[in-house]
C-alpha cells in the first residue's frame, strides 16, 4: 500500500499510468476535489459522459461501486468510478450498523474486489483527514476508518493513498511557496514567508489559501513583504469556528490555538467566555467530550489555576490564556 503526493499522483496520471486504487484523504479539501476531478482527465472529452462516475458514499451502495468499477469502458480505454464522501459507505458506523465486521454487510463485495480489481478502472475513494485523538483501532494514520473492519484492512492495502494539503517539512513549505509566488511574477522576503507559516499554525490548507491572498494583495510590486502579510492576513483575520480552540487543545495543536485564541480576542471575546468554553469541553464526558482521559486530572487543575488568577488579577487575560494553552497541550 503506497502513499504518494498529490504531485507523484498528477505524474502518474499524466503519464497514463494510474493505479486501480486510490484513496485521497487530507485536510486540503480543495486540493482533494480538484484531484479527484482531474481523474476525468484519463478520459477524452466526449466519452467521459459513458466512462466517468461521480457518486457519493451515502446515496450507493458497495454493489452499486462494484458494479460500476466491473463495467467495462465503452470506447476508450478506462473507466473512472470516484466515490465523494466514502466514509460514509465505507464506515459501518455511519451507515447505521455497528462498529465491528457484523456492521459490514455488504462491503464484503468491495473487499472481494479490493483483492483483485479491474486493471481498466481506476476507482477512486474520497475521504475526510482522520481526526486528531480519534479512534484508537484506526490502523493507518490517514484512514479515518476503523482499523477492525475487513473494508479498511482490504484498503489499506490496495489501494494508493494520497495525503491533500500536506507538506513534508519547512523546506518543501518555503519552496512551494517561491514556486507559487514566481508563477505570479513575484518573489518573497524571507521574513515574509516566515510570516506566513507562523499564521498558519500548521495547518497547509490556511496556508495555501493565505498566500493567494497576499500574492493577490501584493499584485503589480515587485516582492511580497512583511507589511502585505500584515495588511492581507493579519489586518482582516476572524475566527470562523467557535470551536477551534478546544479542536486545537484535543489535537495538541498549540500554535493552532493560540492563533485562534488572538483572532477571538482581538474580536471583542472575553477571557472569561474562552476559559468558560476550554472548562466545559474539558469536563464534557465522552462520547460528547473527546478530551483524552489521561490528560483530564492535569486540565482541570490549569483551568483551575487560571481561573484563579483571572478572577484575582494575577496577570495580563491574553497571558494567562496563552500559558494555559501550552499547558494543555504539553
Amino acid at each position: 500500500m503506497p502513499t504518494i503526493t498529490v504531485s507523484d499522483t498528477k505524474k502518474q496520471l499524466a503519464a497514463g499510468k494510474p493505479a486501480p486504487v486510490f484513496v485521497l484523504t487530507g485536510p486540503d479539501e480543495r486540493e482533494k476535489s480538484e484531484l479527484a476531478s482531474s481523474f476525468g482527465d484519463l478520459v477524452e472529452p466526449e466519452l467521459r459522459a459513458f466512462n466517468v462516475e461521480r457518486v457519493y458514499g451515502g446515496d450507493t451502495t458497495a454493489p452499486a461501486i462494484v458494479d460500476a468499477a466491473r463495467t467495462l469502458p465503452m470506447m476508450a480505454d478506462r473507466r473512472i468510478v470516484v466515490v465523494l464522501q466514502a466514509d460514509r459507505l465505507l464506515n459501518p458506523k455511519k451507515r447505521g450498523g455497528d462498529d465491528g465486521e457484523e456492521g459490514a454487510g455488504d462491503l464484503e463485495v468491495l473487499v472481494d474486489y479490493l483483492g483483485s480489481p479491474e486493471r481498466q478502472t481506476v476507482l477512486v475513494f474520497v475521504l475526510p483527514p482522520p481526526e486528531p485523538g480519534g479512534d484508537p483501532r484506526r490502523k493507518h494514520d490517514l484512514l479515518p476508518l476503523p482499523g477492525n473492519t475487513r473494508v479498511t484492512k482490504a484498503l489499506a492495502k490496495a489501494a494508493t493513498i494520497v495525503s491533500c494539503g500536506e507538506f513534508g517539512g519547512t523546506r518543501e513549505v518555503g519552496r512551494w511557496l517561491e514556486a507559487r509566488a514566481r508563477e505570479a511574477g513575484l518573489s518573497v522576503d524571507r521574513d515574509a514567508a516566515n510570516r506566513i507559516m507562523e499564521l498558519a499554525g500548521g495547518d497547509p490548507a490556511k496556508f495555501k489559501t493565505d498566500v493567494e491572498r497576499v500574492l493577490t494583495f501584493a499584485a503589480g510590486d515587485d516582492r511580497v513583504t512583511v507589511d502585505h502579510v500584515e495588511a492581507a492576513i493579519v489586518a482582516h483575520e476572524v475566527s470562523r469556528d467557535d470551536w477551534a480552540i478546544v479542536r486545537a487543545l484535543e489535537g495538541r495543536q498549540p500554535a493552532a490555538a493560540l492563533r485562534e485564541l488572538r483572532m477571538r480576542l482581538e474580536a471583542g471575546d472575553t477571557a472569561y467566555g474562552i476559559l468558560g468554553q476550554i472548562g466545559y469541553a474539558v469536563r464534557t464526558p465522552p462520547p460528547r467530550g473527546r478530551f483524552p482521559p489521561e490528560r483530564l486530572p492535569a486540565a482541570i487543575d490549569a483551568i483551575f489555576r487560571t481561573d484563579v488568577a483571572l478572577k484575582s488579577s494575577g496577570g495580563d487575560p491574553r497571558v494567562l490564556l496563552e500559558r494555559l494553552i501550552v499547558e494543555l497541550c504539553a
